[in-house]
């Protein structure tokens, strides 16, 4: 017994004891137990599949024979036997209409399905609801003795209930089995759709022999997702109808019509022995609800050319005739077409679509915030709204774009090239996975519903009913969930309010020559400070009859739209001409803004907020096509960058050569790393350690070059020791190459040998620092022994001698953040295991030398910070600032490193945590260290990247002027700017109390 419950469980049972008691039911006794168990087990919810199949069993054999028959004659093909148990495993309600008359089962059979399967047509939908109302039992072939009694209208409308039910069971049989081939989700919103149009020409036809209105036409325009024929199996089927009176009076005619308008509601949604089928919703009519419901199409034209208002049109998107006088819907929908796609051009059109769109977000009521499909961020609406504004926007001038189902119109954006081929693809998935997920949320009850549920149960029924490979329980569904809302609402956020709506500023060359005031006022409307000279740029790049013109004249409204977002709107303008003249008539930069809107939108970012890349950008003109691809942005690996210098250095003999090679690098990577800082691709650890890796390699070639020029022979073995934040791998764009250099010769007399060395080093820091082609890297070997009074490099034996002997405080200090950097790897290695126990001296310190380090951290505190700036603001040397934090954490190495290992760390943010793991502070001691240290740094680099300077005092003071706010809130992204400030100084001054703690209390 215990193996059977085993066994179950392992098939998907829930509660495997409840299915194997199921399985021992003396109904079941002439049923191949192994045989139910395989089907059920295959469905979305097997326990719910069992009972089910056993209570439809049950019901058969009360039933008769003829019932019996048509389970046996379903469960005989494999097909079909698969059908019934998936429906049986998700609806609980079209179970239940199975269990009620077991001998409607014969509806999943083969022959049934073929007849009308998911290959469906509106005329065909129609023909068989028809057909269905005109006999005492349906096309389909349900008996239904319980309504036999009822006269001849009631029993259409039952028949014609019952026909609409079988062929959604159908249908959901089909869905629920199906593979996941694109094209499926297509198949089922069309077949739905076209089964909605059958019941609704079934129910007129039942009206008109009512109301005899033989005299009188009726279209029935389908709107939403009825008229896009993307239908759920549960929606509102909003409709608009247009009346005609075929012996010229309209007034009659207008009243029949009415008449038969609400008889279609009652028909398909009023109380009866069958479940109603529809909920009609006619608030999309001219005046909504206080309109009348019929109009004829004379009184439709008249409402949208004079009192339609925005939103209107955007309805009337998917306006579709679905029932009745066809010919009156195709000459409704001719007529409003041009209204339709001439709306986004109305003042205020692209504005009031994107605040409809937030009214509705404000509606979901905030329990449902996290589960809403529909309505939801990253829900439906945000990739069907998306789709609409493009299409009413572009359509204009576009008819390639003019159709009525989302997906076909998300390909012709596609095709038209509105969106991406890639963002096209990913919002394709995920609508096609959000329209089935919420499909399988109204199947299990059969109700209109657009929100996930909670339990675990159901969400497992659903992962398993979607037949996706990995997807099985409710955690994987909750996870691709979250993953496809991410996606989703990025998208819409991306393009559905910037790249593709120029809704503020629409410059080409014709408007701006006819209307120049009215452009400078638009400029200025978003934002730029100097409409005059920012139009004169546009102009310039968009005037002529050129290529690169033309182009511009596409792009520039987008790209003035995505300037003025940034700090610096003018200067980014400014800077985009630079960089479009230097490279306009280059082919692939062209393409690269025309075909890609990421690198356009990048770009704009990129020139309005950092005047550091703007400065940088001209002069590496491949950096432009990085923007288009995340990975291109990311540094690159050392062993990379090592990897093309030896490439670079391959094609390249002269020392001069040689060493501007490296610093080109350097400025690439630089560039680099800046780009990706500035558009957010890296956070500040990364772009630490890349400007780091950037300047090892400029020293690597430096180094290289300085031997060749030399002519060291092989047995002369340099490295360079990176110091300071170079050695800690926490660089900022303004840090200089702190360094030491050391060597070790075999072979060649000491005097030789050093002078050489020293000789090397010389050339090594001049060929970093002097004036070339290539920015500077200046080098800085004054933390070497001795100071600027020590020679310039030291023998590792001179190095020991020096460090057993004089070694001071400040050095065994300096030496925390020592590294190997490049050269000779072995003598670096023996560099670093000669200095270790100098570094992390195994008794600690004495405290003479604790001392010696508190009197220079008051002198540096007293006499360091330049005058006129205010202590507390001064990033590098103020309270709670780089230095204190530093030095705060270098005391506890230089005591406790001896005996902890994982303080032996060149890395400020690595000693903090290490001394917090230790117990030598609290974690909430390291937090504020860490914190107050990160944030000096980000500031710093921000004020580089801003300000496009590294050199000056100011790049060490914390910004305060509106602009400068302005540029660092935008490089930090942050939304509020004068936040900054108080935050940072609030941060400092908790740094401050901890690093008083470490150093001057006992």
């Amino acid at each position: 017994m215990g193996e059977m419950v085993s066994q179950l469980r392992r098939l998907g049972f829930s509660r495997p004891d409840r299915a194997e008691s199921l399985l021992g039911s003396d109904s079941l006794a002439g049923v191949d137990r192994e045989w139910l168990v395989e089907y059920a087990s295959e469905s979305a919810d097997p326990d719910q599949a069992l009972l089910g199949y056993l209570r439809l069993f049950e019901s058969a054999q009360c039933e008769g024979e003829e019932a019996q028959r048509a389970l046996y004659a379903t469960c005989e093909s494999t097909t079909s036997t698969r059908r019934l148990f998936a429906v049986l495993g998700m609806s609980a309600t079209l179970s239940e209409r199975l269990i009620i008359h077991p001998a409607n089962v014969h509806i999943l059979c083969d022959a049934k399905i073929a007849q009308a399967g998911l290959h469906t047509t509106l005329e065909g939908e129609q023909e068989a609801a028809l057909a269905a109302v005109h006999a005492t039992r349906d096309g389909a072939g349900f008996p239904r003795a319980d309504v036999e009694s009822l006269g001849g209208e009631e029993a259409a409308i039952e028949a014609l209930r019952e026909h609409y039910w079988y062929r959604i069971t159908q249908i959901a049989a089909e869905d629920l089995t199906a593979g996941p081939a694109p094209e499926h989700l297509e198949l089922i919103v069309r077949a739905l759709s076209d089964v909605v149009g059958g019941a609704l020409e079934a129910a007129l036809a039942i009206g008109r022999a009512r109301y005899d209105a033989t005299q009188v036409g009726l279209a029935v325009i389908a709107m939403g997702k009825t008229g896009g024929r993307e239908v759920n199996y549960i929606s509102d089927v909003d409709l608009i109808y247009v009346a005609r009176s075929l012996t010229g009076d309209d007034e009659d005619a207008l009243g029949t019509a009415a008449k038969l308008a609400e008889f279609i509601s009652h028909a398909v949604g009023a109380p009866g022995h069958t479940p109603a089928i529809l909920e009609i919703d006619t608030a999309l009519r001219p005046e909504g609800k206080a309109g009348p419901i019929v109009r004829t199409l004379e009184s439709h034209e008249a409402y949208y050319e004079r009192w339609a208002e925005n939103w209107e049109f955007q309805a009337l998107l998917k306006a579709r005739p679905i029932a009745g006088d066809l010919e009156l819907g195709r000459r409704y929908v001719e007529a409003l077409t041009p209204y339709v796609w001439s709306a986004a051009g109305r003042e205020g059109f692209v504005e009031e679509t994107r605040a409809m769109r937030r009214r509705v977000e404000r509606l979901v009521p905030p329990r449902e915030a996290d589960r809403q499909i529909k309505l939801g961020r990253g829900g439906l609406r945000d990739i069907e709204f998306t789709v609409q504004l493009l299409q009413l926007v572009h359509g204009r001038t576009d008819d390639t774009v003019h159709q009525r189902s989302t997906l076909e119109a998300l390909a012709a954006l596609r095709d038209a090239g509105y969106i991406g081929r890639t963002s096209a693809a990913t919002m394709n998935a995920h609508y096609r996975f959000l329209r089935s997920l919420e499909h399988r949320v109204q199947l299990h009850r059969i109700r209109r519903s657009h929100v996930l549920p909670t339990a675990d149960a159901d969400l497992r029924r659903i992962a398993r009913s979607l037949n996706i490979d990995g997807l099985a329980t409710a955690d994987e569904l909750k996870a691709l969930w979250a993953k496809v809302r991410r996606e989703v609402r990025a998208l819409h956020l991306e393009i559905y309010y910037r790249p593709m709506l120029p809704a503020t500023a629409k410059l080409s060359a014709d408007n701006a020559a006819l209307e120049p005031e009215a452009a400078k006022a638009r400029l200025a409307a978003i934002g730029y400070g100097d409409p005059s000279s920012a139009y004169a740029n546009a102009l310039a790049l968009t005037t002529g009859l050129n290529r690169t013109a033309a182009i511009s004249r596409q792009i520039m409204p987008v790209m003035l739209e995505w300037l003025a977002d940034g700090p610096e709107p003018d200067f980014g303008l400014a800077s985009f001409r630079d960089v479009s003249e230097a490279l306009g008539t280059t082919s692939w930069y062209m393409r690269l803004l025309r075909d890609s809107r990421v690198v356009g939108e990048r770009l704009a970012k990129l020139l309005s907020t950092s005047r550091y890349v703007a400065r940088e950008l001209p002069s590496l003109v491949e950096a432009i096509a990085w923007l288009d691809e995340d990975a291109l942005l990311k540094p690159k690996d050392p062993a990379d960058l090592s990897a093309e210098l030896d490439a670079l250095l391959a094609r390249r003999s002269e020392p001069d050569q040689i060493a501007i090679a490296g610093r080109g690098l350097r400025r690439r990577e630089l560039l680099r790393t800046s780009m990706a800082s500035v558009l957010g691709l890296v956070d500040e650890a990364e772009s630490r350690r890349a400007i780091s890796t950037a300047g090892q390699i400029a020293a690597e070639a430096a180094l290289r070059a300085a031997r060749l020029k030399v002519g060291a022979p092989k047995s002369l073995r340099f490295a360079i020791i990176a110091m300071g934040r170079f050695g800690g791998e926490e660089m900022g764009y303004m840090s200089d190459a702190d360094v030491l250099f050391v060597y070790d010769a075999h072979g060649l007399a000491a005097q030789e040998a050093g002078a050489m060395a020293i000789d090397i080093a010389r050339n090594v820091m001049a060929m970093l620092s002097s004036p070339a082609t290539e920015p500077a890297f200046l080098a800085d070997a004054d933390l070497r022994p001795e100071g600027k009074n020590g020679p310039l490099a030291r023998s590792l034996e001179s190095y020991r001698a020096y460090y057993d002997q004089w070694v001071e405080t400040w050095e065994r200090q300096a030496l925390l953040r020592a590294r190997f950097l490049t050269g000779d790897a072995g003598v670096g290695a023996a560099f670093i295991e000669l200095i270790d126990p100098v570094r992390y001296p195994e008794g600690g310190l004495q405290a003479t030398e604790v001392t010696q380090i508190r009197r220079m951290k008051a002198r540096v505190e007293s006499e360091r910070i330049p005058r006129g700036i205010q202590r507390n603001r001064h990033l590098k040397l103020g309270p709670g600032g780089l230095s204190d934090v530093e030095w705060a954490v270098q005391l506890l190495q230089l005591r406790y490193a001896g005996q902890i290992a994982a303080l032996r760390t060149p890395s400020t943010l690595r000693a903090i945590e290490a001394a917090s793991a230790a117990g030598l502070i609290t974690r909430d001691e390291a937090d504020r260290l860490s914190q107050t240290w990160s944030f000096a740094s980000a500031l710093r680099d921000a004020n580089v990247l801003g300000s496009g300077r590294t050199r000056g005092s100011k790049l060490d003071v914390l910004a305060h002027t509106t602009r400068e706010l302005a540029n660092v809130a935008a490089l930090l992204g942050r939304a509020e700017k004068h936040s900054i400030e108080e935050d940072y100084l609030r941060a400092a001054r908790r740094g401050r109390r901890v690093v008083e703690r470490i150093i001057y209390e006992e």
